[in-house]
């Protein structure tokens, strides 16, 4: 069933149907309620406070109104204002009355019509909200809840513990370039195993003269590491010998990369557990095996996407959840002007990131994708450029994964490449 077009939202709202417009506050929320004709029922705003006393008072106001005047049904729309929406949302959805989001930039713009005036108050923000509904401008919130409730959640909790670790990582680096330059040149790589053990004994190059190549090796020998021994440790202890760092502030300048180390380990520690409970999560939702067999794709990006899309049965078809993301494409044409097309970016962004990055992934480990890659860059008619191609390889994994979790078939390659064949034509070997 279409129910996510203008028209069906329009036909959603009867005789019957009681809207409301909804301003949420942090702490207070106000209401007013309207017919299907923009009649208002509500001789005053009602406020209610952010509570379980004030939900209540709410739900015995709108129970009123519904026997008053004969309606049978509850549209509340209401501006996503931040995170404040997530309780009302969920008690409005818990409460049989499934709310409506609208865009706070339509609400600015609209709100003038009336008194030609743009003032905002808690009276006149919840008339215009409503207005927005009735004329079926607005969309569906998803509140997940179940097992993609837990995934979600734990998906944000590693966004922003990856956050985290790559702010600590640049304060590291940061902290390097002032002491210790010349660790670049030892190590590729800031995180190396071997050299953090010795800037967590030995921070500072005039502490790491001190231990000497015997007492650099000692400290990989005592944690048992493999891969460093002396040759590594002269080369360490010859950048220190040869460092330009500064010498001011010696103790805070240890006791700063100590605090960054311990912060560093605790929070990949933190990744570590997480994406073991996401893995356990995963394991909940049906077919998803039969996404992580597909060469190139892994858990991050599974999870990710779970996270972002959740229950696909909302969904009518792959276009939406492409919408979704962020990836439908927006035509940019008038009269006789054609102008080049871009994608809209009105969306999930986590969603699209994720996307975006297992494409880059199957592009590169994946055979199939590869070569559809390669063809959608040297086709005869309308070759992407090699971005536009990366984009168009989302959103084939896109359609990929929603095909895999509605129907549970297994990923084949092969019928994908067949999928894009055109008479006459083929597709170039990667």
């Amino acid at each position: 069933m279409k129910y996510n077009t203008q028209n069906a939202k329009i036909a959603s709202i009867t005789e019957k149907t009681l809207v409301l417009g909804i301003d949420v506050g942090s702490e207070t929320h106000y209401a007013r309620a309207f017919d299907w004709r923009n009649y208002e029922y509500s001789k005053t705003p009602l406020a209610f406070s952010n509570d379980e006393v004030g939900f209540l008072t709410f739900k015995a106001w709108v129970e009123d109104l519904k026997e008053k005047h004969g309606k049978t049904a509850v549209i509340p729309g209401m501006e996503p204002t931040g995170h404040y929406w997530f309780n009302l949302g969920k008690f409005l959805q818990d409460s049989g009355m499934r709310p409506v989001h609208v865009n706070p930039h339509h609400v600015k713009k609209s709100k003038e019509m009336d008194d030609n005036n743009p003032n905002k108050n808690d009276r006149k923000d919840p008339k215009t909200i409503a207005a927005l509904v009735n004329e079926g401008r607005f969309s569906y919130p998803y509140i997940p809840t179940g097992i993609y409730a837990e995934i979600r959640s734990l998906s944000n909790l590693r966004f922003q513990t990856q956050e985290e670790i790559t702010r600590i990582r640049n304060r590291i680096a940061r902290w390097i370039s002032i002491y210790f330059p010349e660790y670049k040149d030892v190590y590729g790589k800031m995180d190396a195993v071997s050299g953090l053990m010795v800037l967590k004994e030995a921070p500072l190059p005039a502490k790491i003269r001190e231990l000497g190549a015997e007492g650099i090796n000692q400290i990989w020998r005592n944690a048992k590491l493999r891969g460093a021994g002396m040759k590594r440790a002269k080369t360490l202890l010859s950048a220190a010998e040869h460092s330009i760092g500064s010498q001011e502030a010696p103790e805070a300048a240890a006791l700063e990369i100590e605090s960054l180390l311990e912060d560093y380990e605790k929070y990949k520690g933190r990744m570590a557990e997480l994406m073991g409970r996401m893995e356990e999560k995963i394991k909940e939702v049906p077919y998803v095996e039969k996404l992580l067999a597909i060469h190139g794709i892994g858990l991050k990006t599974v999870c990710g996407f779970l996270a972002e899309v959740g229950e696909l049965s909302r969904f009518d078809n792959p276009k939406q959840v492409q919408k979704l993301a962020g990836y439908a494409i927006v035509k940019n044409d008038s009269g006789k002007h054609a102008g080049e097309s871009h994608i809209s970016y009105r969306g999930r962004k986590r969603l699209r990131y994720v996307l975006y990055e297992a494409a880059i992934s199957v592009i590169g480990k994946n055979a199939e994708f590869r070569e559809i890659h390669q063809y959608y860059q040297t086709r005869d008619r309308n070759p992407l450029k090699k971005m536009q191609s990366v984009i168009a390889v989302a959103c084939k994994v896109l359609r990929v994964f929603y095909t895999i979790l509605k129907k549970g078939v297994d990923y084949n390659g092969e019928k994908m490449l067949q999928d894009i064949r055109r008479p006459g034509r083929n597709i170039k070997a990667a």
